[in-house]
């Protein structure tokens, strides 16, 4: 019997995440442009310079209100139109508000963009923001807040941001907004946030696709983006993000929900964001740490002692500033069953402390690297996910080039370095603990433990 020979695999092709073409419209609009071969569906993201720390104190959440109404009509088209419109060009618009921005997604077949850019650029020139509409997106969110309340993550992440940042700071506040807030917004409280922060002079539209397949690019950004008009403005700059008086040791704030069977961890304190200089060592370190099913953290509470299906440590930037006054929140999150609520606590404290004490292996360290650098082409295979990538990069105030440069710095990393960032970043007796759990039955325990002073808080 004869056999074919095994193909062998060629050599590697380079690959870099791609650095996109500035340039701006007539209007002030600055847009990036990358060019993928062969990506049919082309991906838009309109950034706005709307920050959650604009919002008026009273109706904080109208920066959301006002994302989710912007497809709620323009002035030629009511809500249904809009809708079906964007259904005949094959296209999908979303929209969200964040601690910087407010952005707005397209994705729509390059064969037409034009049509898609025109409903785009339609939803923010000359948004109707009708009453009805309004008070329905209203609604919606007033009904959504309960549902998180009750949603043992939401509720952890709710108390530990109020615990760790300083009571006046917008980010210290749910990022669409309270109840006692959101009832407060009418359609006009959106139009005159609308009026007051939304213009193409301060705005980026970032363009990802096929487009020499879409034609005359320059022409259709002109016609379509290009017509939106307003007044000239400087962008707004962050206000630094600062963290709660943390006092001299580490605090544990248990959400009471008696009855619970499991009690859902969120642990978490501030470390250094993207525009640091140890940030790609602390993204090695954290992935090391409980980033995968091999980490440390799953080693031991999942695979070893069988506490959980999973947790997972995490670097998340925050408001980030272009001087480096951003923070990111560094975190630990998962779920145990009730009676092993200390016990998972002890151990993952454990592993904290020796990890300080031992260091990440090298192994541990070229397995992060291997599934965070080595996976990056397939990462980035779509528009969607490219473009969603450089958008983030405006709106946290980056360089154009800022990914790329990561993926080289996170291979150059040293297994010392990212066990120093981590090291630093995870303090054991830092560390603020949020436990949304039954008080009655793990409150004793953890108190034993001696990992912070316990306060008990209503759910």
């Amino acid at each position: 019997m004869t056999f074919h020979e095994r193909p062998e695999p060629g050599p590697a092709t380079p690959w870099a995440f791609p650095t996109p073409a500035r340039g701006a419209l007539p209007n002030g609009l600055t847009v990036l442009r990358c060019h993928r071969p062969g990506q049919q569906l082309v991906a838009v993201e309109l950034v706005l310079d709307a920050p959650l720390t604009a919002e008026p104190r009273e109706q904080e959440g109208v920066a959301t209100i006002m994302a989710r109404s912007f497809s709620e009509g323009t002035d030629t088209l009511d809500a249904e139109a809009f809708a079906a419109e964007l259904e005949r060009a094959g296209a999908t618009l979303d929209a969200h508000a964040d601690h910087t921005v407010v952005s707005l997604s397209l994705e729509v077949p390059n064969s037409r963009l034009e049509r898609g850019l025109s409903l785009l650029a339609d939803a923010v020139r000359a948004p109707a923001f009708p009453d009805a509409e309004v008070e329905r997106v209203v609604a919606n969110r007033l009904d959504e807040i309960q549902h998180e309340r009750a949603n043992p993550a939401r509720r952890a992440a709710i108390a530990l941001y109020a615990e760790l940042f300083p009571a006046d700071d917008r980010i210290s506040r749910p990022r669409a907004g309270a109840a006692e807030t959101v009832e407060r917004i009418d359609a006009e409280a959106v139009r005159a946030f609308y009026r007051a922060h939304v213009r193409p002079a301060t705005a980026t539209a970032v363009i990802v696709g096929d487009l020499t397949a879409a034609g005359d690019v320059d022409g259709i950004l002109e016609r379509t983006l290009g017509a939106w008009q307003g007044d000239s403005a400087e962008p707004g700059v962050p206000a630094p993000v600062r963290a709660a008086d943390p006092g001299e040791r580490g605090r544990v704030v248990i959400v009471d929900r008696p009855g619970a069977v499991q009690t859902q961890l969120l642990i978490g304190r501030l470390g250094p964001d993207r525009h640091a200089p140890e940030w790609p060592a602390q993204v090695l370190g954290t992935y090391a740490l409980g980033g995968t099913l091999t980490s440390r953290l799953d080693r031991v509470l999942r695979e070893e002692k069988g506490y959980t299906y999973g947790v997972r440590a995490f670097a998340q930037p925050l408001r980030s500033g272009a001087e480096g006054q951003g923070r990111a929140l560094l975190g630990i999150s998962g779920s145990v069953d009730t009676p092993s609520t200390a016990p998972a606590l002890a151990d993952a404290w454990q592993v904290l402390r020796t990890l300080a004490a031992e260091g990440l292996t090298g192994e541990e360290r070229d397995i992060a690297v291997q599934n965070l650098v080595g996976i990056a082409p397939l990462r980035y295979e779509t528009a969607v996910a490219v473009c969603g990538t450089l958008a983030d990069q405006v709106a946290q105030q980056l360089p154009d080039d800022y990914q790329a440069g990561l993926y080289q710095r996170m291979n150059d990393t040293t297994t010392e370095a990212a066990t120093a960032a981590v090291v630093a970043g995870f303090q054991p007796d830092r560390l603020l603990t949020v436990l949304v759990g039954d008080a009655s039955a793990i409150e004793e325990e953890v108190r034993a433990l001696g990992i912070g002073e316990v306060t008990v808080v209503p759910a």
